[in-house]
């Protein structure tokens, strides 16, 4: 039966009220250790006071304009991510999809206009995730987005993840416009490429002219311990996707490029009516001040730490129910024996949120501020989730 919401989200039996720091509070009262953030979003936690008050603020001035006119909101945001990064400009939007879409664009037109169109195809990888528009599924691949919704947009060609000897042999066709791929794959099971990877990809795109678009749209704004996980590596892309966390909880885009890259991108080659919005960019350069301050990242990588740790201890002492971690910084995968979605149900029960994903692996994606102490909570909430799956099967 339809219902007045689109049915298209397998939603678990619980209503969110309010939010608080690492905190979700249901609508019965009970609190949540929330271990998902949002899917990777709440990067300061829920309802953040320096988040707060610049929305706040925002929204007694001014709440849109358009793009017919400047914004400064969005100058002042542009200014602090070409600051923080490799970029020399921005365009903003409301979604990661957005974003992804903006690069494809970006990418085509970049050789069309070097007059090159038949350069025009997107190299991509098995298990990835870029969005859920007719071409970000297109760009992923995979049946599970992409079947019954064709014909998808052409263009892209698929590899096998992390197998990079097939990546250079397709590197080396004459249509290839870019390589598009996610430094961390987050919808994919929190499977990390390595700094080699990353790097050989890098060369890849010297040797051949093709664009580096990164999606660092579930990865990026700290997740991983550096602004960007790219970063880690030491390289650079000429196109990167943002999101989730650079809003903190408002809806945020961004598509960052070098000036070679975006050269094409004149005036009426793209738009949005809300991207880049007054109360968005607001928002937005408070999340970047704060993630950017002296000393904030340091102490994401020791939360990080500490929560790796306690991670490994939880595995060893359920071996029926987890095989291993994976990941980086506060973005890490437990893998599973049992159904993912088994721990993330019993982790309801026991008042922790955690996220499935792919590859059978349950997401951590705590808030970037998340406390030792809360960590302890946590892990002590998934262990009572693993106790019960435990008891469960030892009565069946």
């Amino acid at each position: 039966m339809i219902t007045p919401v689109l049915p298209s989200y397998s939603r678990a039996p619980l209503s969110f009220v309010k939010g608080e720091g690492a905190w979700m509070i249901e609508a019965d009262g009970r609190r949540f250790l929330d271990f998902g953030a949002g899917i990777a979003v709440t990067a300061l936690g829920h309802a953040h006071p320096a988040l707060v008050k610049a929305l706040t603020d925002q929204a007694n001035a001014l709440w849109h304009t358009s793009n017919l006119y400047n914004v400064p909101g969005q100058q002042a945001l542009a200014e602090k991510l070409v600051d923080h990064t490799f970029a020399d400009t921005v365009c903003f939007c409301n979604s990661g999809t957005e974003a992804g879409e903006l690069a494809i664009k970006m990418a085509r037109k970049y050789w069309h206009e070097k007059g090159q169109p038949e350069r025009n195809v997107i190299l991509t990888f098995e298990g990835a995730f870029h969005g859920r528009s007719t071409g970000m599924i297109s760009a992923a691949g995979g049946e599970k987005l992409t079947k019954g919704f064709g014909p998808l947009l052409p263009g892209f060609r698929h590899l096998p993840f992390g197998d990079h000897d097939a990546l250079t042999e397709a590197a080396k066709a004459p249509d290839i416009a870019a390589i598009m791929v996610e430094p961390v794959q987050g919808e994919g099971g929190i499977r990390p490429l390595s700094d080699a990877c990353l790097k050989g990809m890098r060369d890849l795109c010297d040797e051949t002219g093709a664009l580096l678009i990164l999606d660092e749209i579930q990865c990026g704004m700290g997740r991983t311990g550096k602004l960007f996980a790219h970063e880690w590596a030491g390289i650079s892309p000429d196109i990167m996707m943002v999101a989730k966390g650079i809003g903190g909880g408002f809806p945020l885009g961004a598509l960052l490029a070098t000036e070679a890259a975006a050269l094409a991108m004149t005036p009426g080659t793209h738009g949005s009516t809300y991207g880049g919005n007054p109360l968005g960019c607001a928002v937005g350069c408070a999340v970047v001040d704060e993630i950017t301050r002296d000393g904030f990242l340091d102490d994401v990588n020791r939360r990080a730490g500490f929560l790796r740790q306690q991670l490994e201890g939880l595995v060893a002492g359920h071996p029926d129910i987890f095989t291993g971690i994976r990941g980086q910084g506060l973005m890490l995968g437990l893998m599973c024996k049992v159904p993912n979605l088994d721990v993330v149900n019993a982790g309801y029960d026991a008042l922790v949120l955690t996220v499935p994903g792919g590859d059978n692996v349950v997401r951590l994606l705590p808030s970037l501020t998340i406390s030792e102490d809360e960590i302890m909570q946590g892990i002590s909430r998934l262990d009572a989730a693993a106790t019960a799956l435990e008891r469960r099967a030892a009565a069946e």
